[in-house]
């Protein structure tokens, strides 16, 4: 069993969590839920003492208790290693569990040459695969996933959903995917920052994921119509007050004098009311909740004629290097389709987007924007946000980019900082305001639900699910699947093929 007593985290001057207390024992899935830099990750790395950014303080109890840990991404020092070396430090240990490796790594979904290759050499999904190998081999007794799902094809995302749910080992884990958590999590801990982003609260919960939201909602629905009610009522007292006052001010100002036992009478009510109004400064009400607002943003005038040609895709074979991933590529997109590919990690389906991006992107009657897998292929650390939004722009779209930063709910200094020092899912986010200021009526995304936070991903699937341009993506989000989508492929070996369903 893991404890954990009155645990606060800062990081600077500012609240991570603030007296924290849970425990984590036999059969928990604990998931931890929250906007994007709310501080899930750091919460990880405080419990696992690895936090080198933060002040943390509080009391940790293992109990002898061994905790496996998978990554968000793989280290900078590991991506160098071959698999095998990432895999087994001490080599003898590979002798001991080369039965257990070879039945791992058939039901993940990988070939043995991975040993061979260098971390840095795999796919997305192939990265998230051998950490999770590594999980397997150690037979940790606690497990903490940061991100689990990032970049996993469908296949081996349904494995991991269905081991996370019987395996009796205690997990505690950061997820963006709804269908994992609804499926997985029996607790949630949900990390908030309110008070515009000055102040931290936490919600720990035992109850499943979907139970959770669903309370949230109407808790916070009930509150608000409390809230109004009462300071509707309360004006209205206060306003029924006020016109009294003013009643007995103007008879008090209109009295005649030779009347004393009158104005005397009115000097008694008004201290009367006077008492009666001071009354109300102490009055409680019923506040509206502090929750973290949702984002909000919107295309304007984007649409396709639907049967305007945006792609006619042709190629031999699809190759990284001397490496064939895929042939005889074909596809045809047409105005406001909406096309999702998915596939087996390392097929190629990121190398694909890519071609597709090189080959629109300078087309003078269509406008693309394109969101990669490695952020950083667009997203340069140094550069500042406000730059990156306002490059060539008008002051008045400048001014929009500012309205669209905070309709995405950026801090202040999340806004005037540099991209470096944002989360990945503000990174997305930021893509998605550039991608409204420069009006693009083609979207090419490479995941673009797999780093924002569960609360935001119905806005941002919603946005999608109604935009009037063309969609070329690549998810195994089922959610914007179901949602987003209208049409499926899967890019294997021999090429694109068409799914009826998934």
């Amino acid at each position: 069993m893991l404890e954990v007593k009155h645990m606060s985290i800062k990081i600077k001057d500012r609240d991570i969590v603030k007296d924290l207390s849970f425990t984590l024992g036999k059969g928990d899935k604990l998931a931890i839920i929250g906007e994007e830099g709310n501080g899930k990750s750091t919460l990880l790395k405080g419990i696992l003492g690895i936090c080198t950014y933060a002040e943390v303080t509080g009391n940790i109890h293992k109990k002898g208790y061994q905790i496996g840990y998978l990554e968000q991404t793989i280290s900078k020092e590991n991506l160098s290693k071959t698999g095998y070396d990432f895999l087994f430090v001490d080599r003898n240990v590979y002798h001991e569990k080369v039965n257990h490796l070879y039945k791992c790594l058939n039901v993940l979904g990988l070939k043995d040459d991975i040993l061979k290759q260098e971390i840095h050499t795999l796919s997305g999904g192939e990265k998230v695969k051998i950490g999770v190998l590594k999980l397997l081999l150690d037979d940790c007794d606690i497990l903490f996933l940061d991100e689990p799902t990032n970049d996993l094809d469908l296949e081996t995302l349904k494995w991991l959903e269905n081991f996370i749910k019987q395996t009796e080992k205690p997990i505690l884990y950061v997820s963006h995917d709804e269908s994992l958590l609804a499926n997985t999590a029996n607790q949630i801990l949900h990390l908030e920052q309110i008070n515009k982003k000055t102040d931290c609260r936490w919600t720990l919960v035992k109850m499943d994921y979907d139970a959770y939201i669903a309370t949230r909602l109407h808790s916070i629905e009930k509150q608000t119509q409390v809230a109004k009610a009462e300071k509707r009522e309360y004006n209205k007292q206060q306003e029924k007050l006020r016109k009294i006052m003013q009643k007995v001010e103007y008879q008090q100002n209109t009295v005649s004098r030779q009347k004393p036992h009158e104005a005397k009478v009115l000097k008694k009510k008004m201290h009367s009311l006077k008492a009666q109004e001071k009354r109300f400064d102490h009055v409680s009400l019923t506040q509206i909740p502090d929750v973290e607002e949702q984002i909000h943003f919107f295309f304007e005038n984007v649409e396709l004629p639907s049967r305007k040609d945006i792609l006619h895709l042709k190629i031999p074979f699809l190759q990284v290097q001397d490496k064939i991933l895929s042939k005889n590529i074909e596809l045809e997109v047409r105005g406001n389709a909406h096309i999702c590919i998915v596939g087996k990690n390392g097929v190629g389906k990121s190398t694909l987007l890519k071609k597709m991006y090189q080959e629109l992107k300078d087309r003078k009657d269509i406008k693309v924007g394109y969101m990669p897998q490695n952020y950083e292929d667009i997203l340069k650390p140094e550069m500042f946000v406000t730059d990156f939004l306002s490059f060539n722009k008008s002051q008045e779209e400048i001014t929009r980019a500012r309205m669209y930063l905070g309709n995405m709910k950026f801090t202040k200094k999340e806004m005037t900082g540099k991209i470096k020092d944002l989360s990945n899912g503000t990174k997305v986010k930021l893509f998605f305001i550039q991608f409204v200021l420069d009006h693009c009526n083609v979207l090419i995304l490479d995941e673009p639900t797999r780093n924002v936070s569960p609360l935001s991903n119905p806005i941002i699937r919603k946005v999608l699910s109604e935009y009037q341009g063309t969609i070329i993506s690549v998810s195994h989000d089922r959610k914007y699947i179901q949602e987003v989508t209208d049409c499926v492929y899967t890019l294997t070996e021999e090429g694109l093929v068409k799914n009826n369903s998934l």
